[in-house]
């Protein structure tokens, strides 16, 4: 590792990650590392299955030691309360402590809710906003006993009400779930000296995953990157309750409004 380590932003952090086998949660585990922060890199794939969506929880483990950080891998389903008391715990018994919980792992169905499937709308709610509420439910009692540490929730505009449906209801309520969620639960936690917030795209991120799912002609060139959405996410959860905390943001707005690259 190149970088200085009286520099790094995130030097000795615990850092734990849902959906970090690919995407965005694997740009964080590995922009984070790069900072000088240890990893639990979790999701449910441990072997990949589609070549047009590679990327294991392993593998992305395996290039956050070669950073030369600590890195365990844990499989966990977001939606499930055993699941993620499983990863805690095992960050407590690897590392002996959790600084920052980013809550990445979501799920979406592109369906009309007339014809939206009860068994596909009741998984999204249990991935994207369940899944929030358990891991930070899992966290807090370490976080409240040591009086730090950050819980980023990454969401979507398609929680936003200007922007329609994108993703489908099922998607766009939960993540609109999810930014109350941050803003309720910033204030909860204000007392213990942590900080909680919402990240969420102007439009996407350009990763494995979007392009898998976007049309052949779709224009990348607009679309943001891992890098400048990593950056907005290491600000976002270096901050106490004194500072930045129960809000929700855009990347676009963040770079206007913080000096991203000098915090």
């Amino acid at each position: 590792m190149d970088k200085e380590i009286e520099t790094m932003k995130m030097k000795d952090k615990v850092v734990i990650i849902t959906g970090a086998s690919r995407g965005i949660g694997k740009a964080f585990a590995l922009g984070f590392a790069e900072e000088g922060a240890d990893i639990v890199v979790t999701a449910r794939t441990e072997v990949q299955k589609d070549e047009k969506l590679p990327g294991t929880i392993h593998e992305t483990a395996d290039m956050v030691r070669d950073l030369g950080r600590r890195a365990i891998a844990v499989k966990t389903d977001v939606s499930k309360e055993e699941d993620v008391n499983n990863m805690v715990q095992a960050a407590m018994d690897e590392f002996g402590k959790v600084d920052i919980m980013i809550h990445n792992a979501a799920l979406a169905f592109w369906y009309k809710l007339w014809e939206t499937p009860t068994k596909l709308w009741d998984l999204v709610y249990k991935v994207n906003l369940r899944g929030s509420f358990l891991c930070a439910k899992a966290v807090l009692p370490h976080m409240i006993e040591q009086k730090s540490g950050s819980i980023l929730n990454i969401s979507s505009p398609a929680g936003d009400m200007d922007t329609g449906v994108r993703g489908g209801m099922a998607y766009s309520a939960s993540k609109a779930g999810v930014d109350r969620l941050s803003n309720g639960l910033a204030e909860e936690v204000k007392e213990y000296g942590i900080s909680v917030n919402s990240l969420k795209p102007v439009d996407f991120i350009d990763t494995e995953g979007a392009r898998y799912w976007s049309p052949p002609d779709t224009d990348f060139s607009k679309w943001s990157t891992p890098e400048l959405f990593t950056k907005c996410a290491m600000f976002l959860t270096s901050q106490t309750s004194d500072g930045v905390t129960g809000r929700v943001f855009t990347e676009k707005a963040m770079e206007k409004e913080f000096d991203l690259d000098n915090f």
